[in-house]
């Protein structure tokens, strides 16, 4: 009851909102407008008003002026117009150097969009470049200065992860706190936000419930004391890839398969041998229930229990009337060949002569490929077969949230991986191809980390593909920034017990 009263509450604040959003259209106020779409995307209700914000974002984009002489205008429109596939010049920002040459405000609240609008910089943008080094100087000093509270969070919180590298869910929950205090806040907004992100929260409850049915059943055919057990993990890096309600389908299937992805890594990396690697590889491929091959008990049960669970999912998608299901049994035995690759580099203790030739290995095991296309292959009609045919040869959208993802990983856990009998990470290639130390390596693989965002900001911005789908790569390359920023919280998942308790318990 408490749920049905919840909705028909949100259901009249959503018109609410609408008719806020349609008012603010009709103003001559640039700097409201935008200001009003970067609330509703922060706050996580944009996705009711997709047409609404389409519509005003077109307008402020066909007026030429840019925002004349208000700096914080121009890196507010720059950021948004950028952040939705517009085509902006950087050289917008020309006109606000300094004598010295540099871009800044002494208003920080400035200064934080101007670093965040820079974050949407391609190859080459060098003045995107200078803003940001810059700013983070002067950003980094200011938290010396007496900064409120709130505005020094948010500062430093910037420095950690720009706005546009964030999670969507994360970041939703995190600024309702923020929006709360805001003397400028809307109480319509804000209360429609928190009922939606409750609404939201008990269908991702009601998606847990169903995969932890799902799990028990698969654990207990099967001996999987080897591998780790992060379902509920892997539910929470699905929210972050596509977390409307309506997809929950699409959530609860990746969940499944980024499950066998994980049995897939603990087999390969860690447990099995490299007779077994082989033997299952070799299995994997033949997909047939009857296996002839003198196999492990817990291989066997592996097998023949993924296998099974995967045929179940093809056949959910021919109920769907969906034409791609038969992709997902070859992204399964895919992602079972691309992990094998590593074994050899693993029993030959091989260290890659530099971080290119990991990486032509690596990111095919980084499994951002199969999300990708698992989510657009979900998602109906969004996607033709020509798109999802364009995510198989990884292209640089893809291939840079797979650089992404790969190389963070490697960062947060070389050191405890190396303790063990592993696969050599980035690091050691890095550390191999430069002749430097493995804290030297970790500074040019950051490198290597930006110039793969600014492949994805340069191929979302060329609009090849539908904006919803490119959306989708962007938002895999988030959750892998998010898992591997600091530590690896995928396998030390104890660090996600606040983030993932905001998720699916706390209500706000």
């Amino acid at each position: 009851m408490q749920l049905l009263s919840m909705k028909e509450r949100a259901h009249i604040k959503e018109q609410e909102v609408r008719q806020i959003i349609l008012e603010t259209v009709a103003s001559s106020n640039s700097v409201q407008k935008l200001e009003l779409v970067d609330t509703l995307q922060r706050i996580g209700v944009d996705y009711h008003y997709k047409k609404e914000i389409d519509e005003l974002l077109c307008s402020v984009y066909d007026d030429k002026d840019g925002g004349s002489n208000n700096l914080y205008f121009t890196a507010l429109r720059f950021y948004l117009l950028r952040k939705h596939g517009y085509i902006v010049s950087s050289d917008i920002f020309q006109k606000f150097k300094d004598e010295r040459g540099n871009i800044s405000s002494e208003d920080v609240r400035c200064m934080l969009m101007l670093y965040d609008a820079a974050h949407l910089r391609t190859h080459g943008e060098e003045i995107l470049d200078s803003i940001i080094a810059f700013n983070k100087s002067r950003l980094q000093s200011s938290m010396l200065k007496t900064l409120e509270p709130e505005l020094a969070k948010e500062v430093l919180y910037t420095l950690g992860t720009p706005r546009f590298r964030r999670v969507k869910r994360v970041e939703a929950r995190r600024y309702i706190s923020v929006y709360e205090k805001m003397a400028t806040r809307n109480e319509t907004i804000l209360e429609f936000a928190k009922l939606d992100y409750n609404i939201s929260q008990a269908v991702y409850c009601d998606e847990l419930k169903e995969l932890t049915i799902w799990w028990k059943d698969f654990q207990s055919h099967i001996d999987l004391s080897f591998a780790r057990d992060r379902m509920v993990e892997l539910h929470f890096w699905m929210l972050g890839v596509i977390y409307e309600p309506y997809y929950s389908y699409s959530r609860i299937m990746v969940t499944k398969f980024l499950i066998f992805a994980t049995l897939f890594d603990d087999l390969y990396d860690n447990y099995g041998t490299t007779e077994e690697a082989n033997i299952f590889t070799m299995t994997m491929e033949r997909w047939n229930v009857q296996i002839t091959e003198p196999f492990p008990a817990y291989l066997k049960a592996l097998f023949i229990n993924i296998l099974c669970a995967t045929e179940k999912i093809v056949e959910e998608f021919k109920f769907q009337k969906n034409k791609h299901g038969e992709l997902v049994k070859k992204m399964v035995i895919d992602t079972a060949k691309f992990y094998h690759a590593e074994v050899k580099w693993r029993d030959d203790h091989y260290v890659p002569t530099n971080v290119e030739e990991h990486l032509q290995v690596s990111t095919r095991s980084s499994v951002c490929m199969q999300m990708t296309n698992l989510v657009f292959i979900s998602m109906g009609n969004v996607a033709t077969r020509d798109d999802i045919d364009w995510v198989f040869t990884f292209p640089k959208i893809v291939r840079g949230a797979c650089i992404v993802g790969r190389v963070s990983n490697d960062i947060v856990s070389h050191k405890r991986e190396q303790a063990s009998e592993h696969v050599a990470s980035t690091v050691q290639a890095c550390m191999k191809q430069y002749a430097v130390t493995a804290e030297e390596a970790n500074e040019k693989l950051k490198v290597v980390i930006d110039e793969a965002w600014m492949d994805i900001v340069e191929e979302f911005l060329e609009n090849k593909r539908p904006m919803a789908l490119l959306e989708i790569a962007v938002n895999v390359a988030r959750t892998m920034d998010f898992m591997y920023k600091r530590e690896d919280a995928f396998t030390l998942s104890f660090i996600l017990k606040d983030v993932i308790t905001s998720m699916y318990v706390k209500s706000v």
